[in-house]
């Protein structure tokens, strides 16, 4: 199978007339099945160089497989897969010397202690970062002499992110990143794996976390049964499926029917002293400057944008119901 061209002629994170981004990871038609289930059905998507990419499903919806596939640690059934490059069912070995990965089967000898896994990983590469900066940076350096199997589920998560990280690569994949750690190590873990990323590499997150994805991806992939059902940056996917901005305020004595000859308004109510617009694009502030040339601006102006949680649960349950009662 032909590799596929490393370099795509623009991105949707590059305005026109910006510098060509490479294509990291390009999925075309990928298939995977075990016996009668079909876990990935004509999966295709890029993810571009530096970029912070979220692959977003629930449970089962086989991002998991996805992931291992991309890794050659899976073969497909079917489809194209360039991973830097190389084909994963190819040049598995290739693959796997390149890129840092933290899955959720990862496993070390119960009673390696955690200075020990970070030494060693560490000698596997030949520019590693040092230990003790990737201890100081995921809050380990007080678990160095502690036993992996000693480790509460948020620290034995830190430690495989770190070791994935350990030998700087190009590409990491995190897998389910935050699941057992608490609020406050889920915010210093984002503000961590965002400094990955601002520092040049490429992260691949798997998640069925709908905020994380949110707050931290440039873009997003939903799977959901196997199939790619929307893509693009969170606030895009949030208002692919035309949902309305609410934007809303109190007036007594404003004539609410001004408002409806505004740009970009779809249908204005009034409930008591309440005015409630429902609109597109900039109707905030259209609203607003209309609200400020009447002599009327409200302290209490308020939008309300459509999110990506809502967006993520209206698809997959509109699209379980109608694969469960099919027509």
């Amino acid at each position: 199978m032909a590799v596929m061209n490393t370099l795509t002629s623009s991105s949707p994170l590059s305005p026109p007339g910006a510098p060509v981004r490479s294509t990291v990871i390009e999925v075309t038609g990928l298939r995977k099945r075990y016996d009668d289930t079909e876990v990935l059905r004509d999966v295709s998507f890029k993810v571009f160089d530096g970029e912070l990419f979220g692959l977003l499903g629930t449970n089962g919806a086989g991002k998991t497989t996805a992931v291992e596939i991309l890794q050659g640690l899976r073969p497909r059934d079917a489809g194209q897969v360039s991973v830097l490059g190389l084909d994963p069912g190819r040049e598995g070995d290739a693959v796997r010397a390149r890129v840092g990965s933290q899955l959720q089967s990862a496993s070390l000898p119960p009673r390696m202690r955690v200075g020990e896994a970070l030494s060693f990983f560490a000698d596997l590469h030949d520019y590693p970062h040092s230990p003790a900066d990737l201890a100081e940076q995921w809050q380990l350096k007080h678990l160095q002499r502690r036993a992996v199997e000693a480790l509460s589920g948020g620290e034995r998560q830190r430690l495989f992110v770190a070791l994935a990280l350990i030998g700087r690569p190009r590409l990491v994949f995190l897998d389910e990143l935050t699941q057992n750690l608490d609020p406050v190590g889920r915010r210093h873990t984002w503000d961590v794996v965002r400094q990955v990323r601002d520092q040049g590499t490429t992260v691949v997150l798997v998640t069925h976390d709908v905020e994380e994805a949110e707050r931290l991806c440039d873009r997003v992939a939903i799977l959901h049964n196997g199939s790619i059902v929307a893509s693009g940056t969170p606030s895009d996917v949030a208002r692919s499926g035309g949902a309305p901005i609410i934007v809303s305020f109190t007036d007594t004595e404003l004539d609410a029917r001004s408002l409806t000859a505004l740009p970009g308004v779809r249908r204005v109510t009034r409930n008591g002293p309440r005015i409630v617009v429902c609109g597109d694009g900039p109707v905030l502030a259209h609203v607003g400057s209309h609200l400020v040339s009447a002599g009327r601006p409200a302290a209490d102006l308020h939008a309300q944008h459509p999110t990506l949680e809502d967006r993520f649960v209206t698809l997959t349950t509109r699209l379980t119901s109608s694969e469960g009662n099919p027509q």
